[in-house]
């Protein structure tokens, strides 16, 4: 369980309530267990209702929201009347892995459904209720190092989190007049349950670490302390970045 560093006074989280999406497992859970253990109001969004079972029983108080961000309407109804949002992470995302000359127009559609549409209509959400109540706020959008760097068999991803990362600097632009930071943060391979099966394989890993300055992946706290500081009023005359957490993956 990622645990904050500082006391959520120290942060500047204190009394704010937050929305946290793919809430149910990896980054976006160990998310909302730290903001929870700051003193937060969390709303954890996922689509699988065991996965937010457990995590209410771990962090009681957590609001629950089962739904496919993949569907317009059905986000429409459940996050319509979400009341109340300070902070934004928009972590839920799909990988769909297909070499460019076998990608599928389903794949496609699923892909930039999650990855990016929805991320666009939960910020809105977010955000007119932010400029509604005359509330200042940050929203996160966790990206990836393949927004910014070509990997095989990944040509949608890459395409989706590409898309992110200049979504991220609109949504800076013209919501920073609204007192609304708007960041994202690009993680290299990270220690989830998932990312430790996937790259399991000693030599796929090292053809991935031998590009990472710093010689290993991220753990999961590592991303989970960005999204914390971006979250903050520590960084509070930041907005429009594309922070990092990849070991130095983009500068080799």
């Amino acid at each position: 369980m990622a645990t904050p560093g500082n006391t959520a006074s120290e942060l500047g989280l204190a009394g704010r309530r937050a929305l946290v999406t793919g809430a149910g497992k990896g980054i976006g859970r160990s998310t909302v267990q730290a903001l929870h253990a700051a003193g937060m109001q969390v709303v954890a969004v996922s689509r699988t209702r065991a996965d937010l079972d457990s995590l209410v029983r771990e962090c009681p108080g957590v609001e629950p929201v089962c739904v496919d961000l993949g569907d317009w309407e059905a986000v429409e109804r459940a996050l319509g009347g979400v009341g109340p949002v300070d902070l934004l992470v928009n972590n839920a995302a799909v990988a769909v892995l297909q070499p460019f000359l076998e990608v599928t127009k389903e794949a496609f559609d699923i892909s930039f459904d999650v990855n990016l549409r929805a991320v666009i209509q939960v910020s809105q959400i977010v955000a007119r209720g932010l400029i509604a109540r005359g509330a200042p706020g940050s929203i996160v959008n966790v990206s990836s190092q393949a927004s910014q760097r070509a990997l095989r068999n990944h040509t949608i991803y890459c395409a989706a989190k590409g898309a992110m990362d200049m979504l991220t600097k609109v949504m800076a632009l013209e919501l920073g007049p609204h007192k609304i930071r708007v960041n994202a943060v690009n993680p290299t391979v990270v220690m989830t349950a998932m990312g430790q099966v996937n790259w399991s394989d000693p030599q796929k890993a090292k053809t991935m670490l031998d590009r990472i300055p710093l010689g290993r992946f991220a753990e999961v706290d590592n991303v989970v302390d960005a999204i914390l500081f971006l979250l903050s009023d520590r960084s509070s005359m930041i907005t429009g970045s594309t922070l990092p957490v990849d070991g130095g993956f983009l500068a080799s």
